[in-house]
């Protein structure tokens, strides 16, 4: 009979995907709290995590749905602009709590360039929080952050393609005035933080 080696069993979360152990260690070595981001299919949630010896702590958490529609933001909750939006409330809501810097944990998803990810971390640095990072990787564009590429789309397939972009064209504005609404939105963040 031979000899058999036993099997080695991942984490539970490994195995589900849900950890990557080596990345964590590495993050928690710094020592700095965790900036956690994540996308669903409706939303993005944002959380700052700090380590404990009996369990990470969530200290300040965002929900773009829940609170981006409060400030009068009527788009999707998971495109570049409401990102950004998204970013930028999360910075402030994590300064009034009197911290200041943090790491960024992406968990499994790998950030393209110009995408999502580094729409929300734009947000995060131009809202206050230091967050290391090089900007020539982050690569958005102003007009992106702006929403002006949906805007152009919309029009696009108004004349083409109505079944497409039926969500924005319910809404009031029917997908020309995101940009507006960008601004107006942008604007209430920082109120909408001190007031609290």
């Amino acid at each position: 009979m031979k000899n058999l080696k036993p099997r080695t069993v991942l984490f539970r979360r490994k195995r589900e995907l849900r950890t990557n152990y080596r990345k964590r260690l590495s993050t928690l070595m710094g020592q700095k709290p965790r900036v956690v981001v994540r996308f669903t299919n409706q939303n993005i949630v944002a959380q700052l995590v700090m380590f404990q010896p009996t369990g990470d702590m969530v200290v300040v958490g965002v929900d773009s749905l829940k609170e981006l529609k409060l400030l009068g933001w009527n788009y999707s909750a998971k495109n570049v602009p409401a990102s950004y939006l998204t970013g930028l409330l999360f910075a402030k809501k994590v300064l009034a709590k009197g911290i200041k810097e943090g790491v960024l944990d992406t968990g499994f998803k790998q950030p393209l360039k110009g995408g999502k990810c580094f729409a929300f971390l734009k947000g995060v640095v131009d809202g206050g929080l230091v967050v290391p990072h090089d900007a020539e990787v982050v690569g958005v564009a102003v007009d992106r952050l702006q929403g002006k590429h949906i805007e152009q789309y919309v029009q696009q397939a108004q004349g083409k393609n109505k079944g497409q972009f039926t969500q924005y064209l319910k809404t009031n504005g029917a997908g020309k005035d995101i940009g507006k609404l960008f601004e107006s939105v942008k604007q209430k963040i920082g109120v909408a933080v001190v007031k609290k």
